[in-house]
């Protein structure tokens, strides 16, 4: 079984808005790139990434590098080194917990610089008032 750790070794973080502006609609683009595969030693693999926001308009940027360890059986390792030298995606578990963590991150960094969150706040619907309804008969 193939376990993932996720270190982060550097933040970067800069609000571009002047702080008395009201922060416009803005779209957050996120780009998770993963560097290389590289064998750390026998059993595991390291996998250094980089993932960075911009807004647009340019609100802010924010960007976070660091390193993946995976490790789990010679096969499953293998399989890995092997499909990324193929120049095919790592498989998904690693992307998964590679983005658990770094967008974590980004969202307590981005409350700290007042700017809107990388993910989409959920939408609550507006609840509309219903007329009562006409009684079906009449007496």
């Amino acid at each position: 079984m193939i376990q993932v750790r996720v270190f982060v070794n550097n933040i970067s973080a800069e609000r571009f808005w002047d702080i008395e502006k009201t922060i416009p609609p803005v779209q957050a683009a996120t780009n998770l790139n993963i560097v290389g595969i590289n064998e750390k030693h026998e059993g595991m693999l390291e996998v250094p990434f980089v993932f960075a926001i911009n807004y647009t308009p340019a609100v802010a940027q924010i960007s976070l590098k660091g390193k993946s360890h995976v490790t789990g059986s010679k096969d499953e390792l293998k399989q890995i080194r092997d499909t990324y030298k193929e120049k095919k995606p790592p498989p998904p578990i690693i992307l998964q917990s590679i983005s658990n963590v770094v967008f974590i991150e980004s969202v307590i960094i981005c409350r700290t610089l007042n700017i809107p969150p990388p993910i989409p706040l959920p939408k609550i619907p507006s609840v509309k008032k219903k007329k009562p309804s006409e009684p079906t008969y009449r007496a």
